[in-house]
């Protein structure tokens, strides 16, 4: 079964913000004298600090507590000084701009519509997007299914004529426990982890899209035909 709705995660998906995000963690933690290693700091990556929190655990590193909030605006400074010139990730824009029209596509984030809808504004890319679907359109953020449920209600496409486009594991598990269909495009620092569930892993967005086509539900993705993996 061909999808219907194609619904796209933003972070690190369509533009390579993470790893601005965990160079400015990474910075912090070098002050205290500590390492972040991208396997342990990706435990949060598509979800927030209550999946896994870098503050807390530089705290029990140190066994220090610090004045997180003014630390939060002196590093969200470094991160939009260091994404100021950042762009969609390559073919990004080809590939939307060839796809409209075919599918009907949504964004699906769990960071904030100020961040996600202010960077598809700059860019230029709303156009391409029926909606998107934010924290707080939903009670939980991924790994729970929630956002994914409201966006396939917002679109009118159910769960299963729905394709998933992530590049994290917390994403990947809310698309699935959604019932839908899951390919994931891991960035630097998710590649490392444990995709063995998803229905594709691609290396990059335009990989994934010469693969567009050989899709199947998750529960059929045995069947002839199917697509089942790409590495």
């Amino acid at each position: 079964m061909l999808p219907k709705a194609l619904l796209f995660d933003f972070d690190g998906t369509l533009v390579d913000t993470e790893w601005a995000i965990y160079q400015a963690w990474l910075a912090t933690f070098q002050k205290e004298g500590q390492d972040l290693p991208i396997e342990t700091y990706a435990q949060c990556i598509g979800s927030d600090f209550n999946t896994w929190s870098p503050k807390t655990h530089l705290e029990d590193l140190t066994g220090k507590q610090f004045p997180w909030a003014e630390m939060d605006l002196e590093r969200q400074k470094v991160i939009e000084g260091a994404l100021k010139s950042e762009g969609p990730v390559p073919g990004a824009v080809e590939i939307l701009t060839e796809l409209e029209g075919q599918y009907v596509m949504a964004v699906v984030s769990s960071s904030s519509h100020d961040w996600v809808d202010g960077w598809l504004e700059r860019l230029e890319m709303s156009q391409y997007f029926s909606a998107t679907v934010c924290r707080g359109d939903a009670p939980r953020i991924k790994p729970a299914p929630d956002l994914y449920e409201r966006a396939s209600e917002r679109i009118g496409i159910p769960p299963q004529e729905c394709l998933v486009i992530e590049d994290s594991l917390n994403g990947g598990l809310a698309g699935l426990e959604a019932g839908m269909t899951v390919q994931v495009i891991p960035n630097r620092i998710t590649k490392g982890s444990d995709f063995s569930r998803m229905n594709g892993v691609f290396e990059s967005l335009t990989q994934w899209r010469k693969a567009l086509g050989g899709i199947c539900r998750p529960d059929i993705t045995d069947q002839v035909g199917c697509f089942a993996h790409s590495r």
